[in-house]
């Protein structure tokens, strides 16, 4: 059911962005850039994150790690990652899967600075094996997400 969520989202939103269904697990950053033929940061990992009594989205490039501090002074609370089941339960999609498309739940969605490093993004399309091809900037516009800046680029560890 999470993939048709996004694919009505898309048809109603955004007809001209097809869904990639590669038909191979895309579920992890590595398997989704060696399955697509792409570097591991243009992978748009979706995060379920809990800041305080609210949950957030986080959409960052798949390479960069959460940063805490950031975090911290963007939301005033220190993140906490949410488990499989409340992370399915909300948004409506897999672990693997998670996406800022075609929601279960309205949840407020923040795209993080490091997606501007590529023209080009893959989220996952709310599913372990399909995602689409699209602009983070366009990714934003669509689903209604704020820019932040809450991760760390893979550089910094």
């Amino acid at each position: 059911m999470s993939l048709e969520s996004v694919r009505l989202f898309l048809s109603l939103h955004a007809p001209d962005v097809p869904i990639i269904d590669q038909g191979r697990s895309t579920a992890t950053v590595l398997e989704a850039a060696e399955t697509l033929g792409v570097a591991p940061g243009q992978i748009a990992k979706t995060l379920s994150v809990r800041a305080g009594e609210q949950v957030v989205l986080i959409v960052a490039r798949g390479d960069a790690r959460l940063d805490n501090r950031k975090f911290r002074d963007a939301f005033g609370v220190r993140p906490r990652m949410l488990g499989h089941e409340e992370t399915e339960a909300l948004t409506g999609h897999p672990v693997g899967g998670v996406c800022p498309f075609g929601l279960a739940t309205p949840l407020a969605i923040y795209c993080d600075e490091s997606l501007k490093d590529f023209a080009i993004v893959y989220p996952a399309a709310g599913s372990r094996t399909a995602s689409v091809e699209i602009a983070p900037v366009r990714l934003a516009d669509l689903v209604g997400a704020q820019w932040t800046d809450v991760c760390r680029p893979p550089e910094s560890d």
